[in-house]
């Protein structure tokens, strides 16, 4: 998985290869690339999914959610660093 999520990235994002940072472990749970004017392009995560990642190694949800929060989504590593979203149930 991690090697087609780099692959995507250096035949869809070459200059940008080099500097687009991937959350390890979360590899289930990449979404794609975001970008947005003024930004710089990043790798986007579903933030439920790393939940579910985080449970499956024996954390309880609450447990899950504080380390995903605390040691994840808030370390800001720069402009790259990884986004994460909560996608809207349609159905």
């Amino acid at each position: 998985m991690k090697n087609k999520i780099k692959n995507y990235i250096e035949e869809s994002f070459p200059d940008y290869m080099d500097k687009i940072l991937l959350a390890d472990g979360f590899e289930e749970a990449f979404m794609g690339i975001v970008e947005s004017f003024g930004a710089e392009p990043k790798a986007c995560y579903n933030y439920d999914t790393c939940i579910d990642i985080l449970m499956k190694q024996e954390m309880e949800y609450e447990e899950a959610l504080e380390y995903l929060e605390f040691n994840v989504t808030q370390a800001y590593v720069g402009e790259h660093t990884p986004a994460f979203i909560s996608p809207l149930e349609l159905n």
